[in-house]
């Protein structure tokens, strides 16, 4: 029988876990690590945003940021061998949930085209817009009504 799955808003000690998570996804890989600093992964715990993180059998398995200003997604990641255990998109409601309850409108977020997260956006109803560039596209989760 498969443990349940453990979601929590993220900690600092959680930051080299999410880091380490960031380093192992196949998709959406980062061309230089050294872009997402610790600062980055610290400033985004409250003053610029909240994370949340995945604990499974006392692991943390994926994370997901929300960036309180521009109503975005930061980040939403689960470890490649940990998929498919259903983290993903409860960490996703996590993030856009703490969103709204801040009055945004709407949420947005930027990944990879024609990744497995471009079909996972998709099928979770966000809307798919523009190419940012050649690379990335951008999506819109509206608020929904009643919210």
């Amino acid at each position: 029988m498969n443990k349940p799955l453990n979601f929590r808003v993220a900690v600092s000690a959680d930051i080299p876990a999410m880091s380490a998570i960031r380093i192992a996804v196949r998709e959406n890989r980062l061309n230089n690590p050294a872009r997402v600093t610790v600062q980055m992964y610290e400033d985004y715990l409250d003053r610029l945003g909240r994370g949340w993180v995945c604990e499974h059998e006392g692991e943390i398995i994926g994370f997901s940021y929300a960036a309180k200003d521009d109503a975005s997604i930061w980040a939403l990641f689960v470890h490649p061998d940990k998929e498919g255990l259903g983290a993903g998109g409860p960490l996703l409601n996590l993030a856009t949930d703490w969103l709204f309850s801040l009055g945004h409108a709407a949420v947005n977020l930027g990944t990879e085209a024609n990744t497995r997260a471009d079909r996972f956006y998709q099928a979770k109803g966000w809307i798919r817009g523009e190419m940012k560039d050649s690379v990335e596209v951008n999506y819109t989760l509206p608020r929904p009504l009643g919210v």
